[in-house]
């Protein structure tokens, strides 16, 4: 799929050089090959990435997207979700790292909703009152 992008092609009788690679890697990816760049199938591409790249149009229906915009989206997605290497000592340095708090998460906190407080302390009072209700409704 993408390794026509990425390989190099030497001529006959000379080796091509690993430092060679980097001048050869495009900078505009096709939406046929951007997937396979970030190791995923297709479906997870257009449901978890597309969405927050931008589109490059090339010709009258092709699309691109750039790769160092691939590679943000990677690196950011490594630093949410990923993990060290297991250690041999059994540390877990993935436990003691701080991460980032989404923005939409409800913080804790006392409330300061007043009708809250008055629902709650009538439960209360109900709770930790001596004399039993009764269920019935003509008592």
């Amino acid at each position: 799929m993408i390794a026509h992008a990425f390989s190099i092609r030497t001529r006959p009788g000379r080796a091509s050089r690993s430092n060679d690679v980097s001048a050869f890697l495009p900078r505009f990816i096709r939406l046929r090959d951007a997937p396979s760049c970030l190791g995923m199938d297709k479906n997870r591409f257009n449901h978890d990435v597309r969405p927050l790249l931008a589109v490059i149009p090339i010709g009258t229906q092709g699309i691109a997207f750039d790769r160092l915009d691939l590679d943000s989206w990677a690196d950011d997605y490594k630093s949410r979700n990923g993990h060290p290497a297991a250690q041999p000592e059994r540390e877990k340095l993935w436990e003691t790292k701080e991460r980032r708090v989404s923005p939409n998460e409800a913080g804790s906190g006392t409330s300061i909703s007043s009708s809250d407080e008055r629902a709650f302390a009538r439960a209360l009072e109900q709770a930790t009152s001596s004399k039993p209700k009764s269920i019935s409704p003509g008592a």
